[in-house]
Formats: C-alpha cells, sequence, structure tokens
C-alpha cells in the first residue's frame, strides 16, 4: 500500500468529520485527488478492497434472517422496483440520446437497457456502511434495505452468469455441500473462543470456503462471503463474531471507496453525463419510498430505507465493464459510471444522515398514503399495565429483569432488537417486546403511559444507550432511568444526560464477589 494512499485517505476523513459528513465522502473525494495527481489503482489497494467488501458481506450474513428475504416487504419490493425502474430508466436514457447526449451516439437498443439494469441496483457497501455508522443496521428500515440489497446480489449473480461474464463450473452444484457442513463450522466456532483464533476463523470462513471457493465455482465471490456468514448465523458466537471483525471490514472498505475515486477523473466528456444521471438517483429512492408504502409500511420507515436505497451500486461498474469488453458501450462509459456511482454516495450520505429532519418536513404528505393496518413490525408498541421496562434483553436485561419482577414484584416488560431473542425470552415466560431502543423510530411508535416508574438502560452499546435516552428525553417521559455501562469512561457521560442511578457492570460484578467471600468466610 502507498504511503500516499494512506494519508489522502486519512486527511480526507479528517476533513468530511470536520464538514460534518461521513468519512466515506473523504474516502471518495480522496481517491479523486489521488487521481488528479498521477496515482492509479495498484493491485494491493485492489486487494484491500476486494478483502473489506467480502468482510462486510460476511458480517451482513452473520446478522441475516434468511426468512426474512421472503417476506412480500423485501423480496416483493425488490422485484417490483427492478420491473418498474429499468423501463423507466431506459426511456430517460432514450431521451437522453434524443437530445443529444454525444457518449450514446452510434449505440444501439442494447446500450440504454444495460445502462437502466445498472443503475437500477443500489450499493450494499454504501448502504450498510451508512447504517453502521448510524447504529441502525438493525431497524425495522436497515433490515429492509439490507435485505433488498441482498436478494439485488441475487439478481445481480444471475445476470452475470446468463451474460457470460463468469459462467458457473460444472460442479458448482456441488456448494450445495456446504448446507450439511455448516453445523460443523458453527460447533468450530463456538468452540474456538475469543481473542485473534476467533477474527482468523472469520476471515478464513469469508475468504477461503466462501469467496475464493464460489470463486473458484464462477460465481460471484462476494456472494459467496455472504453465504457463509448467514450459515454461519445460528451460532451462538455469531454476534461475537461479528463484532471481532468490524474493526478489519472498516478498516479495509477504506480501500474501496479509494478506489472508486481512482476509477476515474471527471473531464469535461464525461461531467454532464454523470451529472444527467446523478438525476436519476432521487428517482430510485422515491421508487422505493413508494414500494414500501404499497407494502403496508409506514411513512417514516419506508423514506428512510428509500433513502438508503437512492444511490448506485459499484456493480454498474461490473455491468458497465462487460458491456465494453464486447463492444456493446463506449469505453468512455467505464468513466461515466464510475464518476456517477462516486457522486451518488457523495449526495446520498448528507440526505441519510439528514433523514429524520426530511421525514419530519414530508410526516404530512407520507402520512396520508399510509395503509389503514400496517405490517406487524411497523404498528404501535403496547406495554399496557407495565411499570418497569427493560431495553435490553442480554445477560445484564435478563437479570435486571428478573429482579425488577421476582423480588420487587413489578410488573415489567422487557425490549429487545433480536426477533429470535424475543421468540426465545417470549417461549421462558418473559414479556417481551420487539424493538431497537436505540432507533427513534421505536420511540414514535410506543405506547409509553404514565404508570411506567423505571426504565433500566442495559444495552451492551454505550452508543445505543444514549440514543435510546435521548428519544426517551425527546417523548417527554418522566420516570426513574438506571443505566448499566460497560466502560468507566461512559459514567459521567450519562450523568451528565440525567441518568438516575448509573453503575460499571465489571466494577459491581468485583465489588459482589468481594461482598459474598467475606459473608462466607465471617460464616465459617
Amino acid at each position: 500500500m502507498e504511503p500516499a494512499f494512506i494519508i489522502a485517505a486519512f486527511a480526507g476523513g479528517l476533513a468530511a468529520l470536520a464538514l460534518r459528513l461521513p468519512p466515506l465522502v473523504g474516502f471518495l473525494v480522496a481517491g479523486f485527488v489521488l487521481n488528479a495527481l498521477g496515482h492509479e489503482p495498484t493491485p494491493a489497494l485492489e486487494a484491500v478492497a476486494d478483502l473489506g467488501v467480502a468482510l462486510l458481506l460476511f458480517s451482513i450474513g452473520l446478522k441475516l434472517d434468511v426468512r426474512a428475504l421472503l417476506r412480500r416487504e423485501v423480496c416483493g419490493t425488490a422485484a417490483a422496483h427492478l420491473l418498474l425502474s429499468m423501463p423507466l430508466l431506459v426511456l430517460l436514457l432514450t431521451g437522453l440520446k434524443a437530445a443529444g447526449l454525444v457518449l450514446l451516439h452510434g449505440t444501439g437498443w442494447a446500450a440504454p437497457l444495460l445502462l437502466g439494469f445498472a443503475l437500477s441496483f443500489s450499493s450494499t457497501v454504501f448502504a450498510v456502511k451508512v447504517l453502521d455508522e448510524r447504529s441502525e443496521a438493525r431497524s425495522l428500515y436497515g433490515r429492509l434495505a439490507i435485505g433488498v440489497l441482498v436478494v439485488q446480489d441475487v439478481f445481480a449473480v444471475v445476470f452475470i452468469t446468463a451474460a457470460g461474464t463468469g459462467r458457473p463450473e460444472v460442479w458448482a452444484p456441488a456448494l450445495l455441500l456446504l448446507v450439511p457442513l455448516a453445523p460443523l463450522l458453527r460447533r468450530l466456532l463456538d468452540r474456538i473462543g475469543h481473542g485473534e483464533m476467533q477474527v482468523l476463523f472469520g476471515v478464513f470462513a469469508a475468504l477461503v470456503p466462501g469467496y475464493a471457493l464460489f470463486a473458484l465455482a464462477g460465481i460471484k465471490g462476494d456472494l459467496g462471503a455472504l453465504v457463509l456468514g448467514a450459515l454461519l448465523a445460528p451460532a451462538a458466537n455469531s454476534v461475537p463474531l461479528a463484532k471481532a471483525v468490524f474493526g478489519l471490514k472498516d478498516l479495509f472498505l477504506v480501500g474501496f471507496f479509494l478506489s472508486i475515486g481512482l476509477t476515474a477523473m471527471p473531464e469535461p466528456d464525461s461531467l454532464g453525463p454523470a451529472l444527467a444521471l446523478l438525476l436519476l438517483a432521487p428517482l430510485k429512492g422515491a421508487l422505493f419510498t413508494a414500494l414500501f408504502l404499497a407494502f403496508r409500511l409506514r411513512g417514516r420507515t419506508a423514506l428512510l430505507a428509500g433513502a438508503a436505497l437512492g444511490n448506485f451500486s459499484e456493480f454498474g461498474l461490473i455491468v458497465g465493464a462487460g458491456a465494453v469488453a464486447r463492444g456493446w458501450l463506449p469505453e468512455e462509459w467505464l468513466a461515466v459510471l464510475a464518476l456517477a456511482v462516486a457522486l451518488s454516495f457523495i449526495a446520498a450520505a448528507p440526505l441519510n444522515a439528514r433523514g429524520e429532519a426530511v421525514y419530519h418536513r414530508l410526516a404530512p404528505w407520507l402520512q396520508r398514503w399510509e395503509r389503514a393496518v400496517p405490517l406487524p413490525g411497523d404498528r404501535p408498541i403496547d406495554i399496557a399495565g407495565a411499570r418497569a421496562v427493560v431495553l435490553g434483553m442480554g445477560r445484564v436485561g435478563c437479570g435486571a429483569y428478573e429482579r425488577l419482577r421476582d423480588a420487587h414484584g413489578l410488573p415489567t416488560v422487557g425490549v429487545e432488537h433480536d426477533p429470535a431473542a424475543v421468540r426465545r425470552l417470549d417461549a421462558r415466560g418473559y414479556r417481551v417486546v420487539e424493538g431497537d431502543a436505540a432507533d427513534p423510530d421505536f420511540w414514535a411508535r410506543l405506547e409509553l403511559s404514565t404508570e411506567v416508574e423505571l426504565i433500566v438502560l442495559a444495552m451492551p452499546s454505550g452508543r445505543g444507550n444514549i440514543a435510546a435516552l435521548d428519544g426517551l428525553r425527546r417523548v417527554g417521559h418522566r420516570a426513574v432511568v438506571a443505566g448499566v455501562v460497560a466502560h468507566a469512561e461512559e459514567l459521567d457521560e450519562l450523568r451528565r444526560r440525567g441518568v438516575d442511578e448509573v453503575h460499571h457492570m465489571h466494577a459491581e460484578a468485583g465489588r459482589a464477589i468481594a461482598d459474598d467471600a467475606v459473608r462466607r468466610r465471617m460464616g465459617r
């Protein structure tokens, strides 16, 4: 890796943060600056970029509920968007050709069709990165957006295969053997423990039986990483594994965003067409929003999911490269597509960051298009009769729930974002509702009565607890709030925000052990 790449990426990320933009915007701009200075993508940078994308899709798979992909609001939206957006984009591109777009002169009917197909896809890398930075990948709208992106990835594999750019080998069906082998991998993951071996296992699973094996079979390697993640998702240690590879994934993705900027430099003859294509990106987001509303989602969910998908995909570059190689598109279109993808990221990043503000301005209009009976996962959350609420039903949350219910006799409700955990706890007799308390939409749907006297912040993420506290304050509820933190520096932060009782879990555990040991010694 050239030192110039690292310096430019770091400087670009700092500049983006100073402007209150996501760092990825700075990485993209850094790529353009490096391009202007004469730098080109190196094999090392391309390897880092590929590794980042593979780990990203692997981490998505680790959190993926495959059954959710079969829901109408996911696969139905993805299919309907493709069927509706392609003709629309083809018509617009044909209109641009008739209006005198030079780069389309001399091309046949296949050029607008290919471009329309390529531009109908949204970027998995961009959307998941933005959702991770906002800690909303587990929110309802985040799960919907990721589900649509996964279905789009399947469409992409079908296209690449049909177009002959990656025809599978005759033995490719043997990859189905990974399904019966998955329990062995999950058992290995659960026995391997934590630390460097867990990280190494994740990299191995994503890149060897995932990326490399699928690529060897003539299938998109990124899809292999996603599939391996999904096969490992039921393992008990899948969540810790996702956290373990999180830092690696973010670091390597810097190379991906740099490589996008390095692919093409804005030229006078490519900037105009790229800007014209950029005008189509808001139409994509609007169409996604309309389809989500048609599938009985509320206006806020539909708008935020549509905004996350309102960009162009790096898949467009793959289609463009294949079309140029076959003479279906002029070579100049590769630069136009690269620039359009990069510009769509830059334009979409601040829009996603201000999604809540945009929704509040459009809420009266969006609510007119909402269905009378929304989907179960998007309906108001009823906790009638509860006097205590525990946010986060992990080990600490379950302990707090049981103590409030059994020792103090308080009717208690737990809140948990993981549907599988909700089903498991419900079967054990807990009263638990599904929801992400770090998601502002949770507080918009929660019917919080004055009967609730106590709220416990027991989520594992400090940022999540702070976001939940902010949501609670926005609805103006005056219950007593207690919080548990994993890091000492979070104590003062929660206290400054008005939490009544804050405890450091490790310090409290140490004191409890010491007290119990002393009582046992004195009782001898």
